[in-house]
């Protein structure tokens, strides 16, 4: 389960870091050991011990390592090997955060790919003069979760300081607010700049388009409303409507290309990582 979700104390590192989280399963667990996570426009560092062997499947392709790992941003629904015990402590980035951040283990935003991360390497190339281990990082998130947020923290801000913003960025920056209420067409208006140089910015950072982001976000905002409610309190057709689609159909074909499951399909199934772990607020 998810045991806690927490944002940055240092307005440094809430520049581009959304939250911290921590996620344990344990021998107990039960439910789905394959969940499927929906597609995500952020970037996620997670820590976790040396040994802990990780799968995914993005595209019907398997990428699989051990230890910590960058988990980049992924446009197609993916799917999770759960089906040993594992901690993981992840940091996760705001959308395009990472193209203006330099380090030799961490590259820019390589769509649907995973790198493994040599966490005491990076914390060398950082100069953090007292490292700290991923497992002693890790008892620290299960006790003491403020603890571990400061030191994460403490161990992010030498980098984001020398984080390198420019005109893309900055106009990034700017418009992924708006994008949760603007429709696309009115974010040249309000940004004073032609939709062309938008969209060619907001690309160049994210590596993603602005539909494609929209996309992405309306997913998880119907995933999140649909965890929070029995199968049989769903009503399809209200959801069409509160979400903006024209009709049910159009909801259907929607679900369809991003989750590749009809809604009768999804309450059967309920077979994403929310509906596993189950969602928490970050504090």
């Amino acid at each position: 389960m998810i045991l806690w979700l927490k944002t940055p104390k240092s307005p440094d590192v809430a520049k581009y870091i959304e939250c911290y989280w921590l996620l344990e399963r344990t021998d107990e667990a039960v439910g789905n050991e394959y969940p499927r996570l929906n597609p995500d426009a952020s970037a996620n560092l997670i820590l976790s011990p040396p040994n802990q062997r990780y799968k995914y499947t993005i595209n019907n392709e398997v990428q699989k390592g051990k230890g910590s790992h960058l988990l980049h941003p992924y446009s197609k629904t993916l799917q999770l090997d759960h089906s040993q015990p594992l901690t993981c402590l992840g940091i996760k980035f705001h959308p395009g955060a990472l193209y203006s951040l330099k380090h030799t283990n961490i590259v820019q935003y390589m769509l649907d790919t995973v790198h493994e991360i040599c966490f005491s390497e990076m914390q060398h190339s950082l100069k953090i003069s007292e490292q700290t281990g991923e497992n002693e990082i890790l008892a620290i998130a299960k006790k003491q979760p403020d603890k571990c947020c400061k030191k994460l923290d403490d161990l992010l801000i030498p980098w984001f300081l020398e984080g390198i913003e420019d005109r893309h960025s900055t106009l990034t920056r700017k418009v992924l607010p708006l994008l949760d209420e603007q429709p696309i067409q009115h974010l040249s208006s309000l940004l004073h700049c032609s939709q062309r140089t938008i969209e060619r910015s907001f690309l160049k950072v994210t590596g993603i388009s602005l539909k494609q982001y929209q996309s992405m976000n309306k997913l998880e905002k119907i995933l999140e409303y649909l965890y929070q409610r029995e199968s049989s309190d769903i009503d399809w057709v209200d959801i069409a409507y509160q979400f903006g689609f024209s009709d049910q159909p159009h909801l259907i074909r929607y679900l369809k290309k991003h989750i590749d499951l009809t809604p009768n399909n999804y309450t059967q199934q309920r077979d994403f990582a929310i509906d596993l772990y189950g969602g928490i607020k970050a504090k």
